[in-house]
């Protein structure tokens, strides 16, 4: 097809023409020469940058912000050093927001272990007609076995809604208490990177001298491990009396606790190259956790927050824990 400029038909170029927004054609190599090839490190760089920036956009959210105000706000309100200030913030969110929500788990757990009971009558009842129908009706083993199941699920669900207490209410705890531990730590790292805001490096310069005892800089990690071994140690007290109360736990709950163990161990090589200052947040949240563990044991406690008695409800808790960890720990052969 031609085309007309200036006057003068013209015929359009060959179909090899490149157009504007093309890339030049690199040069066709001679016969001794060797086609470039790209280096291995050369693409390694791009999946880092994007690690790199979903941490960043993590580091730089709105609830990190938050988290980063309300650690300001406490060290400007009660003028205490740094580390009394990460200590004291710590102890009021445990105690304002994880500890109620904690006591509500053990609330909604407890209804549920004295459905039992009623669960398994129902069970029963509930078999016992299936067999009647299948001989009936003629079903095959596989057919009674879906209907058995099917109603079985209706029934439990029927009393959960009716004493309000469906098991899914008992993970509460865990969808807010994970993401503060996340975001206070992002706080704590970019106030002692100085990432955060314009007075990041004031605030930095703050943390350096804001210690106590063996870790007086809070911007550098502990050199002697005291703390990371702290952390460790005191997560896996955690799991071990949570493990020794359990009576007739199921594989998946024995899995779980061995890889909750796993992960309390590696927290102390991490916990041993991040700042002071998140250690010793995760140091003091860890023992808080393990006093709320241990409160919630108290039958005076739980009476006070009308959690409902249980047939494995003990009179002497503390007693009957030390007596277990004593049996699998200490006087084992």
């Amino acid at each position: 097809m031609l085309c007309r400029l200036g006057g003068r038909w013209l015929r359009p170029l060959p179909a090899l023409q490149l157009r504007a927004r093309d890339p030049p054609l690199a040069p066709v190599p001679t016969s001794g020469a060797k086609r470039p090839t790209l280096s291995v490190w050369a693409v390694a760089p791009v999946s880092a940058v994007h690690a790199n920036g979903w941490y960043e956009a993590l580091a730089a959210s709105s609830p990190v912000r938050v988290a980063e105000e309300v650690l300001l706000g406490v060290q400007a309100t009660t003028g205490l050093p740094w580390w009394g200030s990460i200590l004291l913030s710590t102890v009021a969110l445990r105690g304002a927001v994880t500890l109620p929500l904690a006591a509500y788990q053990h609330y909604i757990l407890a209804k549920v272990e004295n459905l039992q009971p009623e669960i398994k009558a129902i069970a029963r009842h509930l078999n016992q007609e299936v067999v009647v129908r299948a001989n009936q009706l003629g079903w095959s083993e596989r057919v009674a076995r879906l209907t058995y199941l099917k109603n079985m699920k209706r029934l439990i669900s029927e009393l959960y809604v009716r004493d309000n207490c469906h098991p899914f209410k008992a993970t509460v705890l865990v969808w807010i208490q994970l993401p503060m531990w996340i975001f206070m730590s992002f706080a704590l790292r970019n106030l002692s990177t100085g990432a955060a805001h314009s007075e990041g490096f004031s605030v930095r310069e703050q943390l350096a001298t804001g210690g106590i005892l063996w870790f007086p800089d809070l911007t550098a990690p502990d050199s002697t491990w005291i703390l990371p071994i702290s952390v460790g140690v005191i997560n896996l007290l955690i799991v071990e009396i949570s493990a020794l109360q359990k009576i007739g736990i199921s594989r998946l709950q024995t899995y779980v606790t061995y890889f909750v163990r796993a992960m309390s161990v590696l927290m102390i090589p991490v916990a041993a190259t991040v700042p002071s200052s998140i250690v010793l947040y995760w140091l003091c949240s860890s023992f808080m956790g393990l006093s709320q563990n241990l409160l919630l044991r108290s039958p005076g406690f739980r009476q006070l927050c009308r959690i409902p008695s249980t047939k494995s409800d003990s009179e002497t808790p503390y007693k009957d824990i030390f007596a277990a960890f004593n049996t699998k720990f200490i006087s084992r052969k």
